[in-house]
């Protein structure tokens, strides 16, 4: 039985775009979640528990760019999320240097 032809129509970039922001921005987004939490709450439990809440999230965050019909506004999306989660990373350092 062939596919259907509608779930065909994306050229090969917009594919490219949503499968590696899945598996790419996916992880990153994941990473820096943990990293900032780490940094403003008790360290030893986030990072105990990260290797099954990590895998969960990376999932997820992979699974979300095939609900969006243009791969390069989720790719933008992720930008934004890992540049912030990256500004909680430094000031998190920065405040847990000082203690």
């Amino acid at each position: 039985m062939p596919a259907n032809p509608k779930y065909l129509s994306q050229n090969f970039w917009q594919r490219f775009a949503k499968i590696s922001a899945g598996i790419l921005g996916g992880y990153f987004i994941a990473a820096f979640m943990h990293i900032a939490l780490a940094f403003w709450s008790d360290h030893k439990t986030i990072l105990i528990t990260s290797i099954y809440s990590m895998y969960i999230l990376w999932v997820t965050f992979m699974i979300i760019p095939f609900l969006f019909k243009n791969g390069w506004k989720i790719w933008a999306l992720y930008t934004v999320l890992i540049t912030i989660l990256g500004v909680l990373i430094y000031f998190g350092k920065q405040t847990h240097s000082l203690v």
